[in-house]
């Protein structure tokens, strides 16, 4: 162990953060990042194996993609993605009550040992299953997960970097789901941009009319920590009933269920064989 205390300079605007000589490097499978407002899904493979430490330009430090890791990810957002009603509150996914989020890794042979060819995304509310939104981009298929094909599409369409690509694709984040990841569980503000990559139009000086560029209804001078810490400091989230299992198996309809069906959604299908597995 070393401590990451050499050349240290404090943030600016986080008194819990900084930076040193050195950064830390590892695979990273954004199984939900969201709020009330807008929700992603987002692997990052790295071309290292495991954790590794970097130090100077490799940590990123004269340009983003100079390191190891895909920093920007191949991310579902279902707004950023085009249906700007399928996720919020009263919405498809009703974001003000509570919903069950699964994630399913299917393997190009249907087998637990495959290579990773798609991440699935599926909603439970209300006893019914809903199914994850589709593409509504021009250029893009309707795509409704994450696949190679998806990521091609989405980077050519909103002109981004295609260093998901080049740093691994779906093939690297497999195999590090394959050597085991550490599950983390947090709630956090973003002292660096506001989380408005999440939830507003980002960057903020760009067209928010150009594909890609809008992934939330939140105002661009929205998210500042100072202003959440101060304003919501009890906010808290309840993550509960967390399974892993095979292909459907985690989660089931409620045939006792009232609740009429939101549109776009359909009854939840029976346990099927092992494809890989699925939070």
């Amino acid at each position: 162990m070393q401590a990451n205390s050499e050349g240290w300079q404090p943030s600016p605007n986080d008194v819990n953060a900084g930076t040193g000589n050195y950064g830390a490097c590892c695979n990273e499978m954004d199984i939900w990042e969201a709020n009330s407002v807008s929700a992603a899904y987002t692997p990052h493979p790295c071309q290292s194996t495991g954790l590794t430490r970097c130090s100077g330009t490799a940590c990123g430090t004269e340009g983003r993609y100079d390191t190891v890791c895909d920093p920007d990810g191949c991310d579902f957002n279902s707004f950023r993605m085009g249906d700007k009603s399928f996720y919020g509150a009263g919405m498809t996914v009703d974001t003000t009550r509570k919903f069950t989020v699964v994630t399913q890794f299917l393997t190009d042979d249907g087998s637990a040992s495959g290579n990773l060819k798609e991440i699935r995304r599926i909603y439970v509310q209300d006893g019914k299953v809903i199914q994850n939104s589709k593409v509504n981009i021009s250029g893009m298929d309707a795509y409704d997960s994450i696949t190679g094909d998806f990521c091609d599409a989405q980077k050519s369409a909103f002109g981004d970097t295609t260093s998901f690509q080049s740093k691994g694709g779906l093939s690297g984040m497999g195999a590090a789901l394959k050597r085991g990841m550490v599950l983390v569980l947090s709630i956090w503000d973003d002292h660096t941009v506001n989380m408005l990559w999440l939830d507003s139009d980002y960057p903020t000086d760009a067209d928010a009319s150009k594909p890609g560029i809008a992934r939330g209804t939140c105002a661009t001078t929205s998210g500042s920590p100072s202003d959440i810490e101060n304003n919501s400091p009890n906010a808290s989230v309840v993550y509960s009933n967390i399974r892993f299992g095979d292909l459907d198996s985690t989660y089931s309809d409620n045939p006792s269920a009232t609740t009429s069906v939101p549109s776009g959604t359909t009854p939840a299908p029976g346990a099927t064989q092992t494809q890989f597995g699925q939070w």
